[in-house]
């Protein structure tokens, strides 16, 4: 006979690392003509993973006539992604990939500045019509599990003495995370190109780093990164086989593609120096 003491622990339950959380609009906030900050509150916000930097979470968009899909399924959201896919296509909320801009758990709520340009995809149309008191999901780091402190994050500059970001409008947020996330000894450039002059955004940065900020002024998107990659890198001669910098580069697919194209082949970079991301791809909408 069994006692107590005997009696086999019961099984504990895993931490999801990713999970839904349930929100509701808590402030809209214009910063430019291109950004819109929105600020989410939730119950359980308080277990939103605070890491930031390039951290990739989830918007759930709600639409019309159509009730927000359930994702927390048998396993607690486990499987939400699962659980999102077997739904029949009429029944699934479109979903979109952000960074959250910030993460402030005593209060329950996090950040998402959206880029807009229009009634161009379910993102943009929504942030545009955002109210307080709209609800969604977020399907973000679970910080009851260790594990969310690392995963969906590409920023790993290991023990580089210099830094280089680059990136479109859309990497905006998460290279203005990753910023403020910065020692004060750090050193690098940052090149930030984004549609309009009133983009221009405040952010905290190291003494020894240098924010360049490229209004497109209508050209043609990426090419004044190229441009300033270019003439930045002309610059640093040195750059040739050092291992000394690190490179993070994301926005539109092609565009990032051949910043990496150049970085490595050109200017001489390992590719283990650079980090690269699509965020999304001319001709697709995802915002």
């Amino acid at each position: 006979m069994l006692t107590l003491t005997d009696a086999p622990a019961p099984e504990r339950l895993s931490e999801p690392v990713y999970r839904p959380f349930d929100v509701t609009v808590a402030r809209v906030r214009r910063l430019s003509p291109t950004f819109i900050r929105i600020t989410f509150t939730g119950d359980d916000l308080g277990d939103f993973g605070a890491q930031c930097l390039d951290q990739r979470i989830k918007v759930v968009l709600p639409v019309a006539d159509m009730p927000m899909c359930d994702l927390l399924g048998v396993d607690g959201g486990a499987d939400w992604y699962g659980t999102w896919r077997a739904l029949p296509e009429a029944q699934r909320n479109p979903l979109r990939t952000y960074t959250a801009r910030a993460v402030r758990p005593v209060e329950r709520e996090v950040d998402v500045d959206f880029v807009c340009h229009g009634d161009t995809g379910p993102a943009s149309r929504w942030a545009l019509a955002a109210q307080p008191g709209d609800a969604l999901l977020l399907i973000g780091p679970n910080a009851r599990c260790d594990d969310s402190r690392s995963v969906g994050i590409e920023w790993r500059p290991g023990g580089a003495r210099a830094l280089l970001l680059a990136g479109d409008e859309t990497a905006v947020p998460a290279i203005c995370g990753i910023l403020e996330s910065l020692d004060e000894t750090a050193t690098g450039h940052v090149f930030l190109e984004v549609p309009d002059p009133e983009d221009v955004l405040p952010v905290r940065v190291p003494a020894g780093v240098t924010v360049t900020w490229l209004p497109r002024h209508g050209r043609e998107h990426g090419q004044r990164l190229d441009e300033a990659l270019r003439h930045w890198a002309a610059g640093h001669t040195a750059l040739h086989g050092t291992f000394g910098l690190y490179a993070w580069i994301a926005g539109e697919a092609a565009a990032v593609k051949g910043l990496r194209r150049f970085l490595v082949r050109e200017a001489g970079l390992d590719r283990s120096q650079v980090s690269f991301m699509g965020y999304w791809r001319a001709g697709r909408p995802e915002n």
